[in-house]
């Protein structure tokens, strides 16, 4: 498996901006599909987005397209999650997440979903003034 620990969360006000990365060691790290999700106070967790193998196909969910982009740096094994105009009801506990499922159900039944990932990081939590 791999090892996944997140950095950059913390407190910021709305319209800003927060750059939060994973960084990963153990199992080849070019193998896995990475994920981020987010989990509020008091709701389950949600997908926030997704990057392939190779970093050339990401996947949002539609309310954070536009405003939080995913890259990949297979090179230094790490994952970072732009996030832009940040709102209050961005307040989370954000996660990231490896996965080696096949996408047997298309992207979004397969990576969209919490229990296609194999490994998870503790999270970091982003809380966002009004």
């Amino acid at each position: 498996q791999v090892q996944l620990v997140e950095s950059g969360g913390g407190l910021v006000q709305a319209g800003g901006s927060l750059r939060l990365s994973c960084a990963a060691s153990g199992r080849i790290f070019s193998n896995y599909v990475m994920g981020w999700f987010r989990q509020a106070p008091g709701k389950e967790r949600e997908f926030v987005a997704a990057i392939n193998w190779s970093g050339r196909s990401t996947y949002y969910t539609d309310s954070m397209k536009g405003r939080f982009t995913i890259s990949r740096d297979n090179s230094k094994s790490t994952v970072p999650l732009q996030m832009n105009s940040l709102k209050p009801e961005d307040t989370a506990v954000y996660s990231c997440a490896a996965s080696s499922a096949r996408p047997i159900y298309g992207v979004r039944g397969t990576y969209y979903r919490v229990a296609s990932y194999d490994c998870w990081g503790p999270g970091a939590p982003v809380t966002v003034s009004s």
